[in-house]
């Protein structure tokens, strides 16, 4: 995209998609229904064989696939209204959106964890470990097919990581909290099934609810200054306008730069000179950014 205007021709569409948003809400979709049929799966046979843990497992794993539910529809929202005119910058923030109420549930999920975790410690109950271990092993398998399903391989180039995919990284977390619920499980019910460390379970139900709850508070922190066009400390793209812009007597006075969606970046620029130039001067010294995919250039002279 280096030196190409276009993209700040008028008019132009608002479509401030992420390059993967297309195949990201494929592979969303295809993790939804191998989480799904295994929750299916899970109720049924724990049903007709009357094991708790298996039912159990599969009523936890609803609420994961409900969680990646939100991400689903967020990407179809997203891409079927993407040159909705009402959006006035599009719809790239959406997935944000989604990604801040995926880490909400995921914060609720962290909670009940470390509650029952902590109800069992004080009231231990009959653990049937060889089942659980068993139910364990299945679950982190399926698991770690949809976290590779889901993982985040775009190249962060430019030296941002803003294009990085908050809805992505929702449901990523959704399964990878699962995974860490499943590997500390199966560590804990290996070691209580040799040494008779029945209350080892739910002490590592409560370090995994304290770990999930803290990725849940990264996404939410991340998310919400997306949603409040808060830019982080690194972000050096009102530097990289100002260093453009500011040749000679050009000077800037007014400068606003906010996220559209993944590595798409609005900017107003509002410029004072003694020699003033055309609009299209400015946005031609803009034009080798990459991520800056709307613009707005305001000029006077000094009176």
């Amino acid at each position: 995209m280096k030196g190409d205007l276009s993209r700040f021709d008028a008019p132009h569409d608002h479509v401030y998609l992420g390059d993967n948003h297309a195949r990201n809400e494929r592979r969303t979709w295809l993790v939804i229904a191998i989480t799904a049929a295994m929750m299916v799966v899970e109720i049924v046979a724990g049903t007709i064989y009357g094991s708790m843990a298996l039912v159990a497992d599969g009523w936890h794993m609803s609420t994961h696939a409900g969680a990646m539910l939100i991400a689903a529809l967020a990407y179809r929202y997203a891409r079927r209204n993407a040159r909705n005119r009402r959006f006035t910058f599009g719809t790239g923030k959406l997935g944000d959106l989604a990604g801040f109420a995926s880490a909400v549930v995921l914060a609720l999920v962290a909670l009940l964890i470390a509650r029952e975790s902590l109800l069992r410690l004080y009231r231990p109950v009959q653990i049937d470990f060889a089942q659980a271990i068993a139910v364990a092993v299945i679950g982190l398998s399926v698991n770690l097919l949809c976290a590779w399903l889901l993982r985040d391989d775009h190249d962060h180039d430019h030296g941002h990581d803003h294009a990085a995919d908050n809805n992505l990284r929702a449901a990523y977390l959704h399964v990878l909290a699962d995974a860490l619920t499943s590997v500390l499980a199966i560590a804990a019910l290996i070691l209580g099934s040799l040494y008779g460390w029945t209350r080892l379970d739910p002490v590592i139900g409560i370090v995994g609810g304290l770990v999930i709850a803290r990725w849940s508070w990264g996404l939410i922190r991340d998310t919400g200054r997306v949603l409040l066009d808060y830019l982080p400390e690194g972000e050096d793209l009102p530097g990289e306008i100002r260093r453009a812009i500011e040749t000679g007597t050009d000077r800037i006075t007014d400068l606003h730069v906010w996220q559209l969606g993944p590595g798409h970046h609005g900017a107003i620029v509002s410029i004072r000179s003694a020699t003033p130039q055309a609009p299209a001067a400015y946005r031609a010294r803009l034009a080798h950014i990459p991520d800056l995919s709307h613009l707005t250039i305001e000029v006077e002279g000094l009176a």
